[in-house]
């Protein structure tokens, strides 16, 4: 069943580490924050493991270390 997209979990896992909580911690940002829900796009919220095992996968490809990286660079730009 693929009720999430990898782009909107790896947006999730990304709004994890900006807010500096774990899975169940962003779910109930989330869970509490429409705007952000629509800006992602989400018609339902992840349960928080499924984001474990999409952190997992994603790792595995170097999905999130590239995006870190990325993230870190731009950031870093602005400063």
């Amino acid at each position: 069943k693929n009720d999430f997209t990898q782009h909107r979990l790896l947006g999730v896992l990304a709004l994890e580490q900006f807010f500096k909580t774990d899975d169940r911690g962003i779910v109930v940002l989330l869970k509490d924050l429409s705007d952000l829900r629509q800006t992602l796009e989400l018609k339902k919220l992840p349960h928080h493991p499924t984001l474990f095992h999409a952190r997992r996968r994603l790792a595995k490809k170097g999905a999130l270390k590239a995006c870190w990286a990325r993230s870190s660079r731009m950031l870093m730009s602005r400063a």
